[in-house]
């Protein structure tokens, strides 16, 4: 168990000397085994931090993630957390003003992530297979740059279904009634 521990922390390492050795706009933690961001992270990535537009944090073990990662993070145009473990977001995301795709596909959300609603350049919104019953489609039909949403395998009530097609510009991806269950694991 500790060698896996220990090539996980390798594998970390390396990923983030390489964003910072190489000047890129891409930081991949994906697959690592994280329980949370690492700390040590925002001094070694201090001076490029305004320089990153896509963080993949996919396939971890996240629970939450930190105002710190949002505020540090600013200039972000895509962040992807899917397949954690996460069931909410800070308030801070909505400082993420440039950000225009997130997906927290396959997480725990039971809510929907209404600070997201906040963000003028947000394009693309994926929340499929999470536990989202209600959605805030009032606030979803007026954000400017939305293009869709993807909230298929969540057990959405009648009333989104039946509210949101005339009041929505943009795709919002829902499953049939039938399959609105998330399979079981």
């Amino acid at each position: 168990m500790l060698r896996k521990m220990g090539e996980a922390v390798a594998r970390v390492a390396r990923r983030v000397n390489e964003t910072v050795e190489s000047g890129s706009d891409t930081l991949d933690l994906a697959d690592c085994k994280l329980v949370s961001f690492p700390i040590c992270i925002y001094k070694v990535l201090r001076n490029v931090s305004d320089q990153i537009h896509l963080i993949t944090l996919a396939n971890n073990e996240l629970k939450s993630l930190t105002s710190k990662f949002m505020t540090t993070f600013s200039q972000l145009r895509e962040l992807h957390l899917e397949g954690n473990c996460l069931y909410r977001l800070p308030n801070e995301v909505s400082g993420l003003q440039h950000l225009r795709a997130i997906d927290l596909s396959r997480n725990q959300f039971r809510d929907f992530p209404e600070q997201l609603t906040t963000l003028p350049e947000l394009e693309t919104l994926n929340l499929e297979e999470n536990e989202i019953v209600d959605v805030p489609v009032e606030k979803l039909a007026t954000m400017p740059a939305l293009r869709l949403i993807n909230l298929r395998l969540n057990p959405l009530s009648p009333e989104v279904r039946v509210i949101a097609p005339p009041l929505i510009k943009f795709d919002m991806l829902m499953s049939p009634e039938d399959d609105a269950q998330a399979p079981p694991p």
